[in-house]
């Protein structure tokens, strides 16, 4: 190990995503200052996360067994599959306590400029999903940006062919926003996911 506990703490910090040097330090002398027991305790929580932590064999949620608490719920509509990038993604729909079908977690979005090509990705074991029947649609909730919005075409050309109802999140202005403050593709998508009233 180079340099003391403190500096080496901040290095490995600053690997999380979004947390830069000053943040590190920041995190370093907090967790310097915790109790013990806390720290410890958030250690321990890492390093079970690490040893317990897998994904689903159905959705690829994260989960501790071989199929997460979604997929074992039986009160579930199994007709609907919202697909999802990330495991974060469906923490935030489950909050919204609107969805009650299940999820399937691609763990990315296509990006061939990174390498990121249908087979790096969790397609085939959807199609494989909705090929086993019983599932009337399909709910693509990918990120409304480059990347997203290519996965979201590409399944919708392997998956329509299925005979699956597709549909994808509509996506605009957020509440409390005001127009003039919205950019031209925003307000556009907005116009366009408009609902009659």
């Amino acid at each position: 190990m180079s340099g003391n506990v403190v500096e080496n703490l901040i290095e490995e910090l600053t690997r999380l995503p979004g947390i830069g040097k000053k943040t590190a330090q920041r995190l370093a002398f907090f967790i310097m200052g915790m109790p013990d027991k806390d720290a410890l305790s958030m250690a321990d929580a890492i390093i079970t996360l690490k040893q317990k932590a897998r994904f689903c064999r159905q959705c690829f949620n994260i989960t501790e067994d071989e199929l997460c608490s979604i997929c074992r719920n039986s009160s579930r509509d199994r007709s609907k599959i919202c697909v999802i990038e990330e495991p974060s993604n469906l923490i935030v729909i489950e909050n919204t306590k609107i969805f009650n079908g299940l999820y399937h977690v691609l763990l990315g979005a296509l990006s061939p400029i990174d390498g990121i090509t249908p087979e790096r990705l969790k397609i085939e074991e959807l199609i494989k999903r909705v090929k086993a029947g019983g599932v009337s649609e399909v709910i693509i909730a990918t990120n409304p940006n480059t990347k997203g919005e290519t996965t979201a075409q590409y399944l919708s050309q392997v998956l329509k062919p299925l005979g699956v109802k597709l549909s994808r999140i509509a996506y605009g202005l957020p509440i409390g926003g005001d127009i003039e403050f919205a950019d031209e593709v925003t307000l556009s998508k907005a116009l366009e996911g408009r609902n009659e009233m």
